[in-house]
C-alpha cells in the first residue's frame, strides 16, 4: 500500500498558524526522512482565500530532489495549473472536483458541471508538459450542506470526463463515511474506469477513517492519503477536521501484514514535531502510546 503524505497541504492548509517556508520544507524533509515517497506539498489556490498556502512556489522551490520522490501540486482551476506548470518540481498535479454543486460553489465558485468542463482542459494540457494526473472528487461520501452523495451520482460525474485521469482519488472530506460505502464507491467507480488506479482520502473526523482505509485496502485501493500527526481538514467545510494520521495508518497497515516503506518511529516524531510548531496537540496516537513492540 502506497500511503500519499498530504500534511503540507491538506493538513496545514486548516491549520490558523501560519508556518515560514522554511518550517514547511523541513516537515516535507522530515517525512522523507520516515520513508514517505509521494508528497501533496502545495496548493496553487487563491493566497487570500487559503493563505497558509501562498509560498506554494517557494516551498517547491526549496525542497529536497530524489529521483524516488514524486510531489504533488494540488490545483482548483487553469488558473493554479498555470502557477503549477511554471513552477519548478511538480510531479503531479492533483484537480479536485467537489461532488454537489453547493459546496463546488463556495469551495471553487463553480458547479461541478464548470468544474468537471474545466477538468478536461486541465488535464489534457498537464498530460501534455509530462505530468501525472489526479481527479479527485472531493465530498464523495456525503456533502455538509446537500447531505447525502450516492455512489451512481460520483460515477456519474467520473464517466462524464472527457480526459481520463491517471489516479481517481474518492475523498471523504468531512468525514461521514463508512466501510459499507467504501465498498459501493469503489465498485460503482470500477464499473465506470476499470482501468485507473484508484486512491482514497479519509478524514477521522467521526473515528471511521482507520475502518475506511483497511475497507479500501481489502477492495483494492492501491493508495491512501493520510496527514503526519493527523492534522488539518477542509476550510470550506464546517467541521472538515481530522485527517487520518500518517503513522497511525503506518501502523495500522504495517501491523495488518502490509508493506509501507514507512519508518514508524520517524512518522511519530515527525506528528509531533509538526504539531508543535502550529501551538497544538497532535490528533495522532502513535507520539503517544509508541510502536509496538517497542523500539
Amino acid at each position: 500500500m502506497e500511503i500519499v503524505e498530504v500534511g503540507p497541504r491538506d493538513g496545514l492548509q486548516n491549520e490558523q498558524t501560519l508556518l515560514s517556508t522554511e518550517v514547511k520544507v523541513e516537515y516535507i524533509t522530515r517525512a522523507l526522512e520516515a520513508g514517505v515517497r509521494r508528497i501533496e506539498a502545495v496548493a496553487f489556490a487563491h493566497p487570500a482565500r487559503v493563505p497558509q498556502m501562498a509560498d506554494a512556489e517557494a516551498v517547491l522551490a526549496a525542497v529536497p530532489r530524489r529521483a524516488d520522490v514524486s510531489y504533488i501540486g494540488l490545483v482548483l482551476n487553469r488558473r493554479g495549473l498555470d502557477r503549477a506548470l511554471a513552477s519548478a518540481g511538480v510531479d503531479e498535479v492533483n484537480y479536485v472536483l467537489v461532488a454537489t454543486d453547493e459546496f463546488s460553489q463556495r469551495n471553487q465558485g463553480m458547479t461541478s458541471a464548470a468544474s468537471l468542463a474545466q477538468w478536461d482542459a486541465v488535464a489534457a494540457d498537464a498530460r501534455a508538459a509530462g505530468l501525472r494526473t489526479t481527479l479527485t472528487v472531493a465530498a464523495a461520501f456525503g456533502c455538509p450542506f446537500t447531505g447525502e452523495v450516492s455512489a451512481g451520482h460520483v460515477a456519474g460525474l467520473i464517466s462524464a470526463a472527457q480526459v481520463a485521469p491517471d489516479e481517481i482519488c474518492l475523498a471523504d472530506t468531512i468525514g461521514v463515511g463508512v466501510p459499507r460505502q467504501v465498498a459501493a464507491l469503489v465498485a460503482a467507480v470500477r464499473e465506470v474506469a476499470p482501468d485507473v488506479a484508484l486512491r482514497a482520502h479519509f478524514h477521522n473526523t467521526r473515528n471511521t477513517g482507520y475502518a475506511n482505509a483497511l475497507a479500501a485496502l481489502d477492495h483494492g485501493v492501491l493508495a491512501l492519503d493520510a496527514s503526519a500527526g493527523g492534522i488539518g481538514g477542509c476550510p470550506f467545510a464546517p467541521a472538515a477536521t481530522g485527517n487520518i494520521a500518517t503513522e497511525d495508518l503506518a501502523y495500522l497497515l504495517e501491523r495488518s501484514g502490509v508493506d509501507t516503506g514507512a519508518h514508524l518511529g520517524r512518522l511519530a516524531a515527525t506528528g509531533t514535531w509538526i504539531a508543535d510548531r502550529l501551538g497544538i496537540t497532535a490528533p495522532a496516537m502513535l507520539g503517544r502510546a509508541g510502536t509496538f513492540p517497542p523500539g
